[in-house]
């Protein structure tokens, strides 16, 4: 409309110019007698700016249009403005019913809904430690990401991040829900996308975060799924997700609480940044040349930096997957949350369990659901190519004694066991073996490994090692220039050469590193990760390095204690996950104990009771792998054995240095 005026008052002065020259034309001298000529020639007349004629008509016409032409800018603007507002005011409107309750102003219990649970009182404190640091400070460090609040126990798993029930969200359109564009797109929902959010917004407190996930649930811990939670005595523990750590300390296995995290639909407008989470959405495609990614609904998404954290998928037996449908029916894998609440299903519905696989998690998955036998009956059967449980991992006499320890949870063990062909006959699962032997069974979990997540690769033309798989990456976890790669990622250790680990502490460390130099740090990956496993709560072992049993190695044990259990080493440093301790520490110059040593135990010396010890593994003499077993807090001198790269003539000696003669 003013645009309208401007023009109106520029064209007025102008026609009212050509109107009074029109007039002086006609009473100019030359026609001041008295005859006036009954037509004036055109060619006397003006044609400049100042004519008359037909170009009067034509600045009539121009006025015209230019009316015209206003008026139609002022309806279409007064439209435009009328559409803003009442999206402005759509948009209020759905926060203000999304918002969780505020600290300061608890939403009354009227107000409360079974879809949207107020968070409880113990946790609310920890959610407002954990956002304040983005805004005035620099937030916690990453490896203190499972320490903050957690979900009320009546929380729901599948509460969307949006504050909305899944039906509700899905039902939102699309558009109204996503940002166009994102700084941070970060991958994966797992540990290590979680670590890098919260490495971002540590170095940068105003960073836009997007967490893209296939996964209904907001990022969680994997390793109580096969260990804690199986522990549990409350029997809603699949709805509440909530465990007793070894050391009797109760929390969740989600990082944060839904409260933690912004609205996808809110990220752009955020003045002080967050973190978002698109949840049961997954990247189908990348174009890094664009700097986009397409969703399997379509959706792009463009982005500055983003990080693949894709995890793996769990591996399956081909002769299971040409053993038929009613076979595939009875088989479980084991990676998610759902998978564990289907498992805790169908062990509390059939009479037998039988699974394949003698590495982590096929032995702890043993250990747990043999412990559950003594109460329900329920008949729980490992088998495995090697002789015993762990075999790839533990030296031959470790492995054995092993297999006794979970032989006596109730587990009914077969070693050596290829299996060749599955059929189901007569409501049972016969597995066939190649020696002959036939198992029947009800059920099958096949826990046989780890394959590295690399859908994406070809899409975005990334590396894929050809030796251990997952995304190639320099010393930086980068990919390409804007692209870095996470718990997924095939890097190079600059003392033990090109690596790929799937555990939760290098998920954590990688995760934390790589969104460390989104932001610029440009820091090398040098960390030596650790990994663990519990074979329930007195039975434990860490270990760091390369830890194959075809090495060499060298053992020295002394007896065990009461303190030397998993469940103490949880007591003692107040951590569930016990990496959290680890990660951070650094050993200098580990000094032993100075109290006299008895005389150690031989190397590798065969005693029916291996109670606690170190086994150093050996590569052209060189410790290249070490696993403290029932020996915990010890991590960091491990770590400087293995980073020095030294050779020792005793390896005895060594030992001391973690101090396992200590009564």
């Amino acid at each position: 409309m003013l645009k309208c005026r401007t023009v109106c008052k520029k064209l007025v002065p102008l026609v009212r110019a050509s109107s009074t020259a029109c007039r002086q034309n006609v009473r100019r001298p030359g026609l001041n007698n008295v005859r006036i000529p009954t037509c004036v020639p055109v060619a006397h007349m003006s044609t400049g700016l100042l004519g008359g004629g037909g170009d009067n008509l034509k600045y009539a016409l121009v006025l015209g249009a230019t009316f015209v032409g206003g008026l139609a800018y002022t309806l279409i603007t007064l439209k435009e403005d009328h559409e803003i507002y009442m999206k402005r005011m759509e948009r209020s409107t759905s926060h203000i019913q999304s918002e969780p309750p505020t600290l300061s102003e608890p939403k009354p219990e009227a107000a409360s809904s079974p879809e949207e649970p107020s968070p409880p009182p113990e946790a609310a404190a920890p959610v407002a430690k954990a956002a304040a640091p983005s805004e005035t400070s620099e937030p916690p460090p990453a490896d203190d990401l499972v320490t903050l609040a957690e979900p009320s126990a009546a929380e729901p798993p599948e509460l969307q991040p949006e504050g909305l029930t899944k039906s509700a969200a899905d039902s939102t359109p699309p558009s109204h829900r996503l940002p166009s564009h994102t700084p941070y797109l970060l991958i994966g929902g797992g540990t290590a996308s979680f670590a890098a959010a919260r490495s971002i917004r540590a170095r940068d407190p105003g960073a836009k975060v997007l967490i893209v996930t296939d996964e209904l649930d907001l990022p969680y811990m994997r390793p109580p799924l096969s260990k804690e939670l199986w522990f549990s005595d409350d029997p809603s523990v699949t709805e509440t997700l909530r465990f007793k750590q070894w050391n009797g300390k109760e929390r969740s296995i989600y990082f944060q609480p839904p409260s933690f995290y912004i609205n996808p639909e809110d990220l752009d407008s955020a003045e002080n940044g967050g973190v978002a989470i698109l949840t049961n959405k997954k990247v189908v495609h990348m174009d890094v040349r664009g700097n986009k990614v397409k969703l399997d609904d379509d959706t792009e998404i463009s982005y500055d930096k983003c990080l693949i954290a894709t995890g793996g998928v769990p591996r399956t037996l081909q002769v299971l997957e040409r053993a038929g449908e009613e076979v595939m029916k009875r088989t479980s894998l084991f990676r998610k949350i759902d998978d564990f609440k289907s498992l805790d299903k169908v062990s509390r519905s059939v009479n037998s369990i039988t699974i394949i696989g003698g590495g982590f998690l096929g032995s702890e998955l043993a250990c747990a659901l043999g412990r559950k036998s003594t109460e329900s009956g329920l008949e729980v059967v490992q088998m495995f190519p090697e002789k015993g449980n762990m075999g790839k991992v533990l030296p031959e006499y470790l492995s054995n004694w092993t297999t006794e320890k979970v032989k006596k949870e109730g587990v009914k063990i077969i070693s050596e066991a290829l299996v060749k062909s599955v059929a189901y006959k007569d409501d049972k699962l016969e597995i066939q073996l190649k020696d002959g032997r036939l198992v029947r069974t009800d059920h099958i979990v096949a826990a046989v490994g780890l394959e590295p997540n690399v859908d994406l690769a070809k899409s975005a033309g990334l590396e894929v090692d050809s030796d251990f798989g997952g995304y190639r990456v320099n010393a930086e976890l980068q990919a390409r220039s804007n692209i870095w790669a996470g718990d997924a990622a095939c890097f190079y250790d600059i003392r033990l050469g090109r690596r790929r680990v799937e555990h939760h502490d290098h998920a954590v460390v990688s995760g934390r590193l790589a969104g460390e130099n989104m932001t610029g740090a440009n820091k090398p990956y040098w960390h030596q990760s650790m990994f663990w496993s519990d074979l329930g709560p007195d039975v434990g072992y860490e270990a760091i390095g390369i830890v194959d049993s075809s090495l060499p190695t060298v053992a020295v044990f002394a007896k065990a204690t009461a303190k030397d259990t998993p469940k103490a080493a949880t007591e003692k440093s107040g951590t569930g996950i016990r990496s959290e301790s680890e990660t951070e520490d650094t050993a200098t110059s580990p000094v032993a104990s100075a109290a006299p040593a008895p005389a150690p135990a031989p190397a590798v010396e065969h005693k029916d009771d291996y109670g606690k010890g170190v086994i150093f593994y050996l590569r052209d003499k060189v410790v290249v792998g070490i696993i403290l077993w029932n020996v915990f807090n010890r991590m960091p001198i491990a770590r400087k054995i293995i980073k020095d790269g030294e050779e020792h003539a005793d390896l005895n000696e060594v030992a001391k240095l973690f101090n396992i003669h200590e009564d």
